[in-house]
């Protein structure tokens, strides 16, 4: 009873503190997404206060404050958007790869890591947090831009690639045969495979089977079929994060719209925990050995972002306006991250990897809100400038179009 008592405190606690970290945010107009990480690194290891009672529940409701980011995202958008987007935006997503991969790669050769430890961290530095990303977007009032979707697109390849990825990167830190390493990986992209096919096709029937007009079983036969595809992906070593989305996608209609009010409130928060819970498992004291270069990578990976997202909202046809938003936007890494490095640290390949990818991540999840936010009203200033200076504009920059004004109001 007296531990019931001390979970109900220690967690009531922490929902407070979530709220009054949300007010003061939305009182300066910017993402609570920092303060919430900052909160779970004062409670949890190595902080001021560790969390004890509750760090179980917590860590449940991480996961499923992942699942619900990624739902609704999917939900903003049908089969139909997400098959042609994915044809359109696949070159920016090849560019990604490239851009973003490489510097992890390099980096961890000239520490001398070796060729494994590479891959680890290429792909640490590689993939943007969809959960994080999808917050962000959600709290400037972005989902409906036009640069959202080539931004949803980048995250959604990337989550997909994830599906190939990481059974490689576990058959190379496993030391596994090759022939095994194989058939693990054709079992991923076949469920991957498979899920997609029935989310585009079958789409109408998954909403139909869904439907109700009695908010209360809508809302449990929604969230009740998206844990259970998650944690049927998940067990066949596909992303449960792809999962939800894939459920999000196959809802249309009315069913995605009363689907999309009745989550929202249970989003935001089981989002928040789960930003807690990376910081509750940052010990701070890792940070400091590893910080410059952390600090290095998180700089370079910044820019290689932000022109990806840059060239593939300019491909889409984007005003110069969204092409910024949209690069700023893409900066956040956070759960595949962790995830890789989990890997990695549990392999015990290299010591120094797992704190030099927490310091990266909490660096360019704290940065992340912040560049989305400012990234696009410092380029115009700077572009500004330099036109007024008489230096030429970048290509594209007088064409600013119409839907870049209105889209601005918005952020």
């Amino acid at each position: 009873m007296q531990s019931s008592a001390v979970f109900l405190i220690e967690f009531g606690c922490l929902i407070l503190g979530l709220g009054l970290l949300g007010r003061f945010a939305g009182r300066f107009r910017f993402s609570p997404i920092p303060l919430y990480l900052l909160a779970g690194l004062a409670f949890g290891e190595g902080g001021l206060l560790p969390l004890g009672a509750s760090e179980d529940f917590v860590a449940v409701g991480a996961e499923i404050g992942v699942i619900l980011l990624l739902l609704m995202l999917g939900l903003e958008y049908t089969a139909t958007d997400l098959v042609s987007h994915l044809r359109t935006h696949y070159p920016a997503g090849l560019v990604d790869a490239v851009l973003n991969a490489l510097p992890g790669a390099v980096l961890a050769l000239l520490l001398g890591w070796g060729p494994v430890a590479a891959v680890v961290l290429a792909g640490v530095t590689w993939v943007s947090s969809s959960g994080v990303i999808a917050k962000i977007l959600g709290d400037l009032g972005r989902l409906g831009n036009r640069e959202t979707p080539a931004i949803l697109s980048i995250l959604v390849l990337e989550d997909l690639s994830m599906a190939v990825y990481l059974p490689i990167v576990t058959a190379l830190l496993a030391g596994v045969s090759l022939a095994a390493g194989g058939v693990t990986l054709a079992i991923a992209v076949g469920v991957l495979t498979l899920v997609l096919v029935l989310a585009v096709r079958y789409g109408r029937l998954v909403s139909r089977f869904v439907s109700s007009d009695d908010p209360e079983k809508l809302l449990l036969v929604v969230l009740g079929v998206t844990l259970v595809v998650a944690g049927v992906a998940q067990q066949l070593q596909v992303s449960a994060a792809v999962g939800a989305f894939l459920v999000g996608i196959a809802l249309s209609g009315e069913v995605a719209e009363g689907a999309t009010s009745l989550l929202a409130p249970l989003r935001d928060l089981f989002a928040a925990v789960f930003f807690v819970f990376f910081g509750l498992h940052t010990d701070p004291a890792s940070i400091p050995p590893v910080l410059l270069p952390a600090l290095a990578l998180a700089a370079v990976t910044t820019a290689t972002k932000i022109a990806t997202g840059y060239w593939a909202a300019c491909r889409a046809g984007i005003g110069p306006r969204g092409r910024w938003r949209a690069g700023g936007t893409l900066v956040a890494r956070g759960e595949f991250s962790i995830v890789i490095a989990g890997l990695a640290v549990t392999s015990g390949i290299e010591p120094s990897l797992g704190p030099l990818a927490t310091a990266y991540v909490l660096i360019l999840v704290l940065l992340g809100p912040l560049t989305a936010r400012w990234t696009e009203p410092l380029a115009t200033r700077l572009t500004g400038r330099s036109r007024r200076r008489g230096v030429p504009a970048p290509p594209g920059a007088r064409e600013a179009l119409d839907e870049d004004q209105d889209t601005v109001g918005r952020t």
